[in-house]
């Protein structure tokens, strides 16, 4: 092996091509890729057990021995696979090290999001033999597609302007260019490797190779919700500028009343959404939402004495709320993967399946007190496992709505009922509907299991937001 890099990096994400990239730099003589390394929920591939010697359980408890292991092989050129929800604490070792070569992939993001959506409806991520193949639509939701923009847009920044502070340069590479023998040839002498590719490897075949108007199945849909995005900069690589704060997608402000709610994840969003619903006579699908930074600007310009809003929530009650709705349950629209993962890594004895009758209070109560140690060691940096905006403090979430304007009253979920219409009054909506009570959670009120020790472990994860907002004891 020769040239300056010890080892390399492939960032990229789901349905880009970086398993036809990693098969391709595998072909090189003396260089090695070792999957998703740094996956929270398995190591290297599915299935796997151990990269170099080193074992999952040891490199969730010490992510930066694999990265060293990976960094030192003086054997091989060695590398693996990064996505933005993979394992944070090693990324800035990885961004810091000029040693490591920063491969780029990107892809339209259009296009990987409807194979994404094809992928999950049909169990399909890999092609090695067209006989095989399963055939689906997606359905395009406009929502779900802007914040996998948002999400890849946010990622491609944070590596360039990291890369900008400590004078390095990446390989960018786009999806099409994977299929120039050229281009990757030229990827293995910028690695500083003599082998050369004298082929592209054919193992692996397109799965979805039509036009991505005849992959969903609301082809009308998906071109209307597309109208609105600047095209210029949504396909611009590899940055996927301008810089679009990620919880734009989920701002939701009304067709009448000049009303802006920029929602805390913390399972009051439908009951806020449906009260600002009743205002304007419409549903809550029939508000405005799903915009982007762009659309944003244009509706506070064209919205005169407009007024923005969020609701905090006990952290208690939202620990609780995510517990049941995304952790506990199997339904649709809860976290399985990561649910599986705490089953199997942190030892969470919840149901394998759905909880049924035999499911008791006091399961429940250690099973919500193992979900809050988790929740300390995630917010702490201690895990591999990405820090969701469920969970994630609501100080540190209100910090990120500052970069596109803060929100002009923060309200908390105990004064809503007065707090909200009182907003609307000042709007001109006289006579406002009330506001409903949330759930409890299911199957059990946290008023069933809270005691002390719950609220302590809870004050230690969320320290800043019991201060800042001044929350007391649920209780």
């Amino acid at each position: 092996m020769t040239g300056s890099f010890s080892s390399f990096v492939v960032f990229a994400e789901m349905r880009t091509g970086s398993n036809f990239l990693e098969t391709n730099l595998n072909a090189l003589e003396g260089v090695v890729c070792h999957g998703e390394a740094f996956n929270p929920h398995f190591i290297g591939y599915p299935n796997r057990t151990e990269i170099l010697g080193i074992t999952q359980d040891t490199r969730d408890a010490e992510p930066l021995q694999l990265l060293d292991a990976i960094r030192s092989d003086a054997g091989a050129l060695r590398g693996f696979r990064y996505f933005h929800d993979h394992d944070p604490r090693i990324l800035d070792q990885v961004l810091d090290d000029p040693r490591v070569a920063k491969i780029i992939l990107t892809r339209n993001p259009l296009d990987s999001y409807v194979s994404w959506k094809i992928a999950q409806a049909t169990g399909q991520w890999k092609l090695t033999n067209v006989a095989r193949r399963k055939d689906a639509k997606a359905t395009f939701d406009a929502t779900e597609f802007s914040t996998h923009v948002e999400d890849q847009q946010a990622f491609q920044v944070q590596l360039l302007n990291h890369m900008q502070r400590t004078g390095q340069t990446g390989f960018y590479i786009a999806y099409e260019d994977l299929q120039n023998l050229d281009v990757m040839n030229g990827l293995a002498a910028w690695l500083g490797v003599s082998a050369r590719l004298e082929a592209l490897d054919d193992s692996l075949k397109r799965q979805n190779p039509a036009p991505v108007t005849s992959k969903v199945t609301n082809p009308e849909d998906m071109a209307a919700a597309l109208s609105g995005l600047d095209r210029f900069n949504l396909s611009r690589t590899p940055n996927f500028e301008p810089r679009r704060g990620p919880a734009v997608p989920g701002y939701v402000a009304g067709v009448v009343t000049p009303l802006l709610y920029m929602p805390i994840r913390n399972g009051l969003e439908q009951v806020v959404t449906n009260w600002m619903g009743e205002l304007d006579h419409v549903s809550a699908e029939g508000l405005i939402s799903g915009m982007n930074q762009k659309q944003l600007r244009q509706w506070r310009r064209g919205t005169p004495d407009h007024r923005s809003f969020t609701v905090v929530r006990h952290p208690l009650a939202r620990a609780h709320d995510v517990f049941c709705r995304k952790i506990l349950t199997t339904a649709t629209g809860s976290m399985t993967q990561i649910r599986n993962t705490l089953r199997r890594r942190f030892d969470l004895t919840v149901p394998e399946g759905e909880p049924d009758q035999s499911y008791t209070r006091a399961q429940h109560r250690a099973a919500f007190e193992q979900f809050l140690v988790f929740l300390k060691a995630n917010l702490s940096g201690q895990t591999a496992i990405r820090i969701d905006p469920h969970w994630a403090s609501q100080t540190q979430i209100i910090k990120g709505f500052s970069e596109l304007g803060a929100p002009d009253f923060i309200f908390r979920e105990a004064d809503m009922t007065e707090d909200l219409p009182w907003l609307a009054r000042k709007l001109g909506r006289m006579k406002p509907a009330s506001v409903p009570a949330c759930g409890t959670g299911k199957p059990f009120s946290l008023a069933d299991i809270y005691d002390d020790k719950l609220e302590a472990i809870c004050r230690s994860i969320y320290a800043r937001d019991y201060l800042i907002y001044g929350f007391g004891d649920w209780s």
